[in-house]
This record gives structure tokens, sequence and C-alpha cells, in this order.
């Protein structure tokens, strides 16, 4: 509902509800007001019963000054008895027997009398003629307060005043609470604004009504939705544009890099043909040492193209591989490390583990990227635990990597991953985001899980079509290499 429409519907409902309670303090009050009237004018009555019997009958009666004490209750004030010639012959006020009334002035009906201060309202006379037959035997006369009638009227008016001020101090005491009510969002919202403008884009403003306030909310939500886009496209393109640049840099050095390398690899195949057979009992070590270098050579060109082509989509080229033999070689490659560190791999790869379909180049590279990451985090010696099972009510793979090491900091973890983040003095950060570009190109994600001092375990999850694509691959080549008949059943 809309704002300005709460607001006329609360004006409108105080209206009716202050209309009501005065038209039924209204009604009360009349109802009051006749019910006065009617025993006043009984009052009345029977007064001037009392009288007309009274002027009609030779006996003196005290029947008047008796009736008086009740009727001064209803406004009664006095009754005289008045014959032809203006004489008072009866009274509830027996001082008033024997005193005169000039007939002339005494005019028949209801008049006000030019007396009675104080704060009571002025007396009436009440001049009644007593006609017998067809003569007149005197006047009746009665003097009226209208006191009674003051009262319920001012009763009346002090009610309805009441009940006007408490429907509008409950008008304020409403507007008063819905003025917070509504307020208070604004104040939040002005504050959750301040903090965008600021820079913090996590503030989420909450839509708790659909008023314009909450209109406003779900636009400043919008707003801010869309100025985080714009911040993830602005880091985007400025990573974009960082790695340009690092292309730039490694593309003109890359010819520089690789020609050594290429020398290299060339140079270990001529001392291999002059010295092993020069050598024979030394044969199987050389050969061991140049293949051992021959492939660090070939990593260190391998990583050169990584370095050049990491802005650029990887070409996957996915083979049938059984993931223990690619630890094997993995291992092989950084075993004089290990040893040399003291360090020992605990394989925990269990023997009817699916074959992957994979690219074993690039997983072989992520294998290394994590033993060398194992390696930098114990300095002095430690256990490098590789972990491999396949979940069952999913069908991954889940391939783990951890160690003893000294841990990441809780404020870095959400930062290995990105490129040129390093906490080492000789790294260029390229390693772990160059893992988990190779592991997103294969379908699947990578975490990681750190304690201070205690140890980090890296998990990579394959979906399940990387082990049922090996499957299929498998039946698909021993179908092919059993021929037609075999193949056909026959």
């Amino acid at each position: 509902m809309k704002l300005n429409t709460k607001l006329v519907m609360i004006m409108l409902t105080m209206l009716v509800v202050a209309t009501l309670i005065l038209f039924i303090l209204n009604q009360f009050s009349q109802n009051d007001l006749v019910q006065e009237i009617q025993e006043s004018s009984n009052v009345v009555s029977k007064a001037i019963q009392l009288s007309v019997e009274d002027l009609t009958s030779e006996e003196e009666s005290t029947r008047l000054s008796e009736y008086l004490s009740h009727a001064k209750n209803k406004g009664v004030n006095e009754i005289n008895i008045i014959n032809n010639e203006g004489e008072i012959i009866n009274s509830s006020d027996p001082a008033q027997v024997g005193k005169k009334r000039e007939i002339k002035k005494l005019e028949k009906g209801l008049k006000r009398r030019g007396g009675g201060g104080g704060s009571s309202l002025k007396p009436y006379d009440l001049v009644v003629p007593v006609i017998v037959g067809d003569e007149q035997l005197g006047y009746v006369q009665i003097n009226l307060l209208l006191d009674n009638i003051r009262d319920i009227q001012h009763a009346n008016f002090v009610r309805r005043l009441s009940a006007t001020v408490l429907v509008f101090m409950g008008g304020m005491i409403l507007i008063i609470f819905l003025a917070r009510r509504y307020t208070s969002p604004i104040h939040r919202l002005a504050t959750g604004v301040n903090n965008v403008s600021a820079g913090d884009l996590s503030v989420t403003f909450e839509a708790e009504s659909g008023d314009e306030i909450g209109e406003l909310a779900e636009n400043l939500n919008e707003m801010v939705k869309k100025l985080k886009e714009k911040e993830q496209l602005e880091k985007r393109l400025y990573e974009a544009e960082h790695l340009s640049k690092v292309g730039q840099l490694a593309a003109g050095i890359a010819h520089e890099i690789r020609n050594p390398l290429n020398y290299i690899s060339l140079a270990i195949d001529h001392l291999k043909s002059e010295l092993l057979p020069s050598c024979p009992e030394k044969g199987g070590e050389l050969e061991s040492i140049a293949d051992n270098i021959k492939e660090e050579v070939r990593k260190a060109n391998y990583m050169v193209l990584n370095f050049m082509n990491y802005g650029r989509p990887l070409k996957l080229k996915l083979q049938r591989v059984c993931y223990a033999e690619l630890v094997d070689k993995a291992i092989h490659i950084m075993q004089d490390r290990l040893s040399e560190r003291n360090m020992q791999v605990v394989r925990e790869i269990p023997a009817d583990l699916p074959a992957m379909y994979i690219d074993p180049e690039l997983m072989r590279n992520c294998l290394c990227n994590f033993i060398s990451n194992s390696m930098q985090a114990m300095t002095d010696g430690g256990v490098i635990t590789l972990g491999a099972v396949v979940a069952p009510e999913t069908g991954e793979c889940r391939l783990s990597f951890g160690d003893s090491g000294v841990g990441i900091d809780e404020q870095d973890l959400e930062k290995v991953f990105q490129p040129y983040f390093t906490t080492r003095e000789a790294g260029i950060g390229l390693g772990l985001a160059i893992t988990e570009r190779i592991v997103k190109e294969h379908g699947g994600r990578i975490s990681v899980a750190s304690r201070k001092g205690e140890g980090t375990t890296f998990t990579v999850i394959l979906p399940a079509s990387a082990l049922a694509r090996s499957e299929e691959q498998a039946r698909q080549a021993t179908l092919i290499a059993a021929g037609p008949n075999e193949a056909s059943g026959n």
C-alpha cells in the first residue's frame, strides 16, 4: 500500500471515529435532556394539580410546601396561588402569603423573570389561569430554574470536548508512531547509502514494506547490484589489461628463454650419445640424470608457454589416463628435491580407482604445482598426502593434496588463486592460478582449507563425466580392437 494512501486512510479513520463518537455522545445527551424535561414536566403538572386543588378548597393546606422539597430537585423553585385580585392566598413560601401581584403584569405562559443572579440561569415564571366552568378562580404561578438542563448541556459539552481531545490525541500518538516507523527505515536507507558511497558494496537494503520506502529499497538494491557488476567488470578489465602487458613482456623474452632451453636439450642429447658408450659402468645413472634434466627443461619450456598463453583459452588434449601412474611421473620428476628436504609422500589412492579422461600434461603440471607448494610450506621436512576417491552419491572424483606445513593465513585463503598473488619473495604467483584454470577447463572446481600452523589441504573435484567418458572410451576401444565379428557377438 502506498504511503499517501495510508495517510489518507488514517485521516479518514480519525474523522469517522470522531464523528461516530460525537454522534453517540449527542444521542446520549439528547436522551438525558428529553428525560429531564419529561420529569420536570411531570413535576410541574403535579404542582399545578396541587395548586388547583388548594385554590378550589376552602381549607388551608401545607401540601405545596411539602411538595416543594421534592420539586426543587427538578427545577421548581416556588409555587404561588393568586386570586383574581392579585393576592397570594397560598404559597410554598409562607412569607409570600398575603402579598399582592399586579394582575395586568401577570403574563400567561412561560416567561423569563428579570432576576436570579449567581451562576444559575435566569428564572422563568409559568403563569397558568385556573378556570372552573365559566368562572376563573385565580392563577397558579410557578417559578422555575432550568439549572438541571444547563448542567446536562454543560456535561454534554464536556463529554464531547473530551472525546474530541482524546480522538485527536490518539491521532497524534498514531502519527508520531507512524512517523518513527517510517523515518527509521529512511535513516537506515540513508546510512546504507552513505556506506555505499564510501565503497562498501556489501550493503543490502531490506524492503520491509510495499510502499514507496520498499520500492526505494529495491531500487537501491538494484543500484548496488549494478555497481557490483561494474566493479567486477572494472576488475576484469584491469586484469585483462594487466595480462596484456604481461603477455607483451612474455612475448618479448620468450624467445630469449626458449633458445637456451632448446640448446640445453640438444646438449644433453649430445652428451648422452658421447658419454654413454665411453662409460658403460655408469650408463644407467648417467641416462637417468640426463632424462631428468631433459624433463626439467621440457617442464620449464612448458611453463614459459603457459606464462605466454595465460590470458588465452587452454586447449585440452584429453586422453585416458591412470591417475596413479600420473602421480608416479610427477613424483619421479621431483624426487630429488623431495629427498633433499627430507619429505615423504603418502599415497591414499585406491587400486580400483577408474581411469580418467583428462589432459595428462596439464594435470601433471597441477600435481607438480601442489607438491611444490607443499614443499615450500614445510621447511623442516614433513608429509605430503595425495588422496583420491570417487563419491558414491554423485560419482564425482575428489583429489586431495594435503601437507603438514605452516598453513595459510585466513585473510589470504580467498586470494591464493588470484594471479600474481604470492607470499614468497621468489614466486610470481601464477602456479595456483594456472592450476585453477586447468581444473576449470576440465569442468571441475578447486577449494582450499587451512589452519595456521596445522597444514593445508587442496581439494580438486572433477565431474562424473571425466570418469564416465573414460569408461566409454575404453569400451569403444575394446569393440574396435575385437573386430566386427566379435563386436556383433558372432
